[in-house]
């Protein structure tokens, strides 16, 4: 049986400070936007800021949501916006699927089946369509804040394409991203154990440290990064 993991109001602080995060927020949503298709599908679309950036650039989107108090906020965040489906979700399951893509940012790890988890994502998914992953990266940097807010792990590329992999996926695309905020979120979560939330820190980070950050990485790919993205494709 699926199961929650983590303090749901602990995640819900985390979410409602990162959702000022906007242009970090901006960044991971572009990385998504070639691999979507017409119909995709998100699993964990938590307050609902992906959804509502990926949905202007599409003519339907689905966002799940496993929490049912979170369900409940992101329903009423999301009923005036006729091309997005609201459905409660979660993994693994034996539901199937035709959607064009399965996107899931920072959600595989909280769930202990990830391999499951994966499968049921690519189930969800035509033939050729994408599965697109955003998780975060290196178990050296899990801390407090992991753990409260229900991370099992943390990853590595090797460890995500080989979870990939075994899910019955083939990967395309591969690579870390972010590498400063990777430094950044060690000093501040395992070194001060404080907690990812709305503040000064993340202001400066988001304005100053990001675009810079963004900027050279879409030049060069750096060996570590806060978070590892990966793309696979579901076989014909």
């Amino acid at each position: 049986m699926a199961e929650i993991t983590g303090d749901q109001r602990v995640q819900s602080e985390v979410l409602e400070g990162l959702a000022t995060a906007v242009n970090h927020r901006r960044w991971f949503v572009e990385l998504a936007v070639p691999y979507l298709g017409d119909d995709p599908i998100e699993i964990g679309s938590g307050l609902g800021d992906y959804a509502l950036e990926w949905s202007r650039r599409l003519p339907r989107f689905t966002a799940t949501e496993a929490d049912p108090d979170r369900l409940v906020q992101l329903k009423e965040r999301l009923a005036d916006q006729p091309s997005i489906d609201v459905r409660q979700m979660l993994l693994p399951h034996n539901d199937r699927g035709d959607y064009s893509a399965a996107v899931s940012y920072n959600v595989l790890e909280h769930i202990e089946d990830h391999v499951g988890a994966l499968r049921s994502m690519r189930d969800l998914v035509r033939p050729g369509g994408a599965v697109i992953i955003i998780v975060p990266a290196f178990q050296f940097a899990m801390s407090p804040a992991d753990i409260a807010t229900g991370h099992v792990r943390r990853y590595t590329k090797r460890t995500l394409g080989a979870a990939m992999t075994e899910a019955g996926l083939t990967v395309e695309k591969i690579h870390y991203a972010n590498a400063l905020g990777l430094l950044g979120y060690f000093m501040a979560t395992k070194v001060f154990r404080l907690m990812p939330k709305e503040g000064p820190m993340v202001k400066v980070y988001d304005t100053i440290v990001l675009p810079a950050t963004k900027a050279a990485e879409q030049r060069i790919r750096p060996p570590f990064g806060q978070s590892v993205f990966a793309v696979a494709r579901v076989p014909a």
